[in-house]
């Protein structure tokens, strides 16, 4: 069913309705929850819209079909968000929601797009979009907005829901709602009178949301709001929009176009005090449970493995909820730099594949100095940049990675930097997979480069110890990485795995992204905590 001709209005479908019925069938008997006609109360333009949404009916739950009701905090956003000038011109065009699960976030973003779709923020043909990362979440936007409509038989009347490709089209206004997966290319060519960014921390990248943004600059009122909680992963469009946001609100950058409203817990508050829970969960005591975080807090300090889910989920914090290798707060604590001095470890992770990235790291014991390098074919970064999604260009342009002529990794040109690289420095030794050494010593023999490898093992009986020691020198601060973010950005992405017998190593299958940088510094880290020293092979070539 759909529009036919100029100013055609839904029509009846003799067809059974399906789940998610199509809208402009035979209206509910029922009376409406609020007449078309009615007016709207309010002396400002954000007072009249929270009198519209406070007429629609709760969707779920126990309070199910009683009217919605908004909590003084859900208003002051309203309030903010849809403040006018002196012209009666909305001028925020982006904000951000931020806060923990399951205190109505999705619902009030629902509510906001249900209002530019066909309520008092509706547009002549204006275009509503939901976006997330994956379809799922997607979705979510969708089935609360019909939810929302479906009780209210004149919106129903008038709304027309394609639940194939999760739109909804309204024929008054000839207005549009679409929801998105995170994908760039699908955004290019719309034009958003209002739209969402769901669940924007688990965003690989903001390719997305920057083309929403753009998208909407057409129009002299679109708003873009993007909502989430965070992500223990500090390279996410979240936690940018959130230190702009900050930089804002303390006046470093005055912009009125911009408002963040963020409900987090700080790192070093008790998490089982009920202090602490109220910072992340704003609508706690009306529609948010206490009961339920109660429940939750308790069995997170019975299981320390539920510790992390209940900090980034109900505390809003930037913490895992999976298996982790580090916390960002202890890495962050060694970001101080030191000395070059006494001994230098060396850790070697070749690509896997002829043209992924390859990483080299420097371990000073003495001093605790961690320096890492990454290297990638020159011809490929851009590509490569996209499929691993980092900023490849600008850690090369900082220095970080290192190019390396042509298509692929070239182990004679690498081998020759490092030659170059550790030339002058005490170096004791170069861990390496000892199941790639083979392929090196070829490479070192034949171009005649002599350098002090240590074959590494790769399985939880090898790495075990290497993690641990290097658990132990974070921790306790004694390692200096000067803050680099590749070797953060591979931390982020790092995951464990253990076996029976407690052993652990770094996941690559289950690794966020890549973590090469990280894995030559594990090596580096383990070669120099090692009792007794690894066996070193050295290679000489003497010429004929």
């Amino acid at each position: 069913m759909g529009l036919r001709g100029p100013g055609a209005k839904p029509v009846a479908s003799a067809k059974t309705p399906a789940p998610l019925p199509l809208f402009g069938d035979a209206p509910a008997d029922k009376t409406a929850g609020f007449p078309a006609d009615r007016p709207l109360t309010g002396e400002t333009r954000a007072e009249r819209l929270i009198c519209w949404i406070e007429r629609l009916t709760i969707t779920s739950g126990a309070l199910a079909g009683e009217p919605m009701r908004l909590d003084g905090w859900q208003k002051d956003i309203i309030r903010a968000l849809y403040e006018t000038d002196e012209a009666g011109l909305r001028f925020v065009r982006t904000g951000v929601i931020s806060m923990g699960r399951k205190n109505g976030k999705t619902g009030l973003a629902s509510a906001l797009a249900l209002a530019h779709l066909c309520g008092p923020e509706a547009v002549k043909r204006g275009q509503v979009l939901s976006a997330a990362a994956d379809r799922g979440q997607a979705a979510i936007v969708f089935d609360e907005m019909v939810a929302f409509a479906i009780e209210q038989p004149h919106l129903a009347a008038r709304l027309i829901v394609r639940a194939f490709n999760k739109s909804i089209e309204d024929a008054v206004t000839g207005s549009i709602y679409k929801a998105l997966s995170a994908d760039a290319r699908k955004a290019h060519g719309l034009s958003p009178t209002f739209a969402i960014a769901d669940e924007v921390a688990q965003w690989r990248d903001r390719d997305l949301f920057d083309a929403l943004k753009t998208g909407g600059g057409a129009h002299r009122e679109s708003l873009l709001l993007g909502i989430s909680t965070r992500s223990p992963d500090a390279d996410n469009p979240l936690e940018e929009l959130l230190c702009y946001g900050a930089s804002v609100a303390d006046g470093t950058f005055p912009d009125r176009t911009f408002k963040s409203f963020v409900w987090s817990a700080p790192m070093d508050a008790d998490p089982w005090a009920e202090e602490t829970w109220r910072m992340a969960n704003p609508a706690l005591g009306t529609f948010r449970s206490l009961e339920d975080i109660r429940s939750q807090a308790l069995q997170a300090m019975r299981v320390p493995s539920q510790e992390a889910a209940f900090r980034s989920y109900t505390l809003n914090q930037p913490v895992s909820a999976d298996v982790r290798f580090l916390r960002p707060d202890d890495w962050d604590a060694c970001a101080e730099d030191a000395a070059t001095s006494g001994p230098c470890y060396c850790g070697l992770d070749l690509a896997s594949g002829a043209s992924d990235l390859t990483a080299f790291s420097f371990y000073w014991p003495e001093t605790g100095k961690l320096v890492v390098k990454a290297f990638l074919p020159s011809e490929l970064v851009e590509a490569k940049q996209a499929e691993d999604h980092a900023p490849y260009r600008e850690w090369v342009s900082a220095g970080l990675i290192e190019l390396i002529p042509g298509r692929a990794i070239d182990r004679a040109w690498l081998a020759a930097w490092i030659a170059d690289a550790i030339e002058g420095l005490d170096v004791v030794s170069i861990g390496t997979d000892r199941w790639g050494l083979r392929d090196l010593m070829a490479v070192c023999d034949r171009e005649g480069i002599a350098l002090p490898f240590a074959p590494v093992g790769m399985g939880f009986k090898d790495q075990s110890p290497a993690i641990t020691a290097f658990e132990t020198v974070v921790l306790q601060a004694v390692v200096k990485h000067n803050g680099n973010p590749l070797l953060r950005w591979a931390v982020s992405n790092a995951a464990l795995d253990t076996d029976p017998a407690g052993n652990r190593k770094l996941s690559k299958q289950r690794a966020r992204g890549r973590i090469d940088p990280l894995v030559a510094s594990v090596v580096a880290v383990g070669l120099a905590s090692s009792e007794p020293a690894a066996e070193e092979l050295f290679f000489d070539v003497i010429a004929l």
